[in-house]
């Protein structure tokens, strides 16, 4: 089978260390693993293609250079043909998997027009975002292409409960909408053995630093924290625009001995690192319109870790407070610190919600699973469009 994957966001370096990116990787391998020839056509690449990653052909979707604001957005709109013209010129496919972005609806034209199953993934209410943290110049554009591209889409993936809900004020997208959350790569983990601990505890984040994530309130709950306990480290790894100031948030605490920011690091060795933290932290904040699907959550059940997150959005369906994690209300700083400094002194606790956790990633949430849906749906499509693998 020939799958065609469309990705025309300028902001996802497919190739790079984004977890937007690792998300388009990892569902290629899932894929491929699955006896299903990847065709890539993306915006961004970030890097070369990595040996590890069985993609048949890499096709880049050149948008223009330009600064100007509504000028861009035009751009990328009259790009859509030159998409249309590239997978044309470069199928047929069976089948079609794009990734929803704001000016892109080039992916589900082309399937509706051969007459193939196109496939949708929606991981965020775009055309709210841009308006709220880039600015948006042409919403009316925006709309109509969205629409456009719902309706084309024999399938729409919702990646949670909260974009679902969004999708059904489309009545372009009524009836087509599935709820089909983030997974891990569980094979790329090994989980802790049992007993074992670093010899300096330390809690752990992984993810991008933006202001949804509340990494400066885990760093204050770690300052109180490392008053009372010597041997505890914190590690950080990833970047984003935050940095800087949770930088000098810890020079401000004088904990900089005891913390360690990273910066961006390649996917490849998330699970190195992963393997040197004793307890992962998910610490979103309150009052937060909490729509995604975190990542950061099924990797740190994958690498077998006992869990603090926020009990918000999806997390309280893949967390058990108790059974596979522990969970706290969003934004309160003391039940974070509490949270954390029970999986301090309970090891046998820790490594119980760990041990539950791996179990939880192994059996319900790798890709390969994620990715077998996907097919499950495509191939129900009536015709299916199998004529030409």
């Amino acid at each position: 089978m020939k799958m065609a994957y469309v990705c025309s966001d300028r902001g996802i370096p497919v190739f790079g260390s984004k977890g937007c990116s690792l998300h388009v990787q990892e569902a290629s391998l899932a894929f491929s693993q699955l006896a299903v020839e990847v065709n890539m056509f993306a915006a961004s690449l970030g890097n070369e293609c990595p040996e590890s990653l069985p993609i048949t052909h890499v096709h880049k979707i050149k948008h223009a250079r330009i600064k100007e604001r509504a000028a861009r957005e035009q751009s990328d709109i009259a790009d859509n043909q030159t998409t249309i013209k590239r997978l044309l010129e470069h199928g047929p496919f069976n089948f079609v998997y794009e990734r929803y972005s704001l000016w892109s609806h080039a992916g589900m034209t082309y399937a509706r027009e051969i007459g193939v199953p196109g496939v949708l993934e929606v991981n965020a209410p775009l055309i709210e975002e841009q308006k709220r943290y880039r600015g948006l110049i042409d919403e009316n554009a925006a709309q109509a292409i969205t629409r456009q591209c719902f309706s084309a889409a024999t399938h729409i993936l919702a990646v949670s409960k909260e974009v679902a809900q969004y999708l059904e004020q489309y009545p372009q997208a009524k009836g087509k909408i599935h709820v089909l959350p983030n997974g891990v790569n569980v094979d790329r983990f090994i989980p802790r053995a049992i007993g074992v601990r670093n010899e300096n505890l330390t809690i752990g984040f992984i993810g991008s630093l933006k202001p949804w994530h509340g990494v400066e309130g885990l760093i204050e709950s770690f300052a109180q924290l490392q008053a009372q306990y010597a041997n505890i480290r914190l590690l950080i790894l990833g970047d984003g625009p935050q940095r800087r100031a949770l930088e000098q948030q810890v020079k401000t605490l004088h904990i900089e001995h005891k913390v360690k920011m990273t910066g961006a690091i390649s996917p490849q060795l998330v699970p190195e690192y992963m393997a040197t933290i004793d307890i992962g932290v998910a610490p979103y904040p309150s009052g937060l319109d909490f729509y995604f699907s975190p990542l950061k959550v099924y990797e740190y059940m994958a690498a077998g870790l006992p869990i603090v997150a926020s009990q918000t959005g999806q997390i309280e369906e893949l967390i058990e407070h108790g059974v596979n994690g522990v969970l706290y209300p969003a934004g309160d700083i003391h039940a974070l610190t509490k949270a954390i400094e029970q999986l301090i002194l309970e090891p046998v606790m820790a490594q119980s919600l760990g041990k539950r956790a791996r179990q939880e990633a192994e059996q319900y949430h790798s890709w390969v699973r994620r990715m077998s849906d996907v097919l499950g749906l495509v191939m129900s499509h009536e015709g299916g469009g199998y004529g030409s693998s």
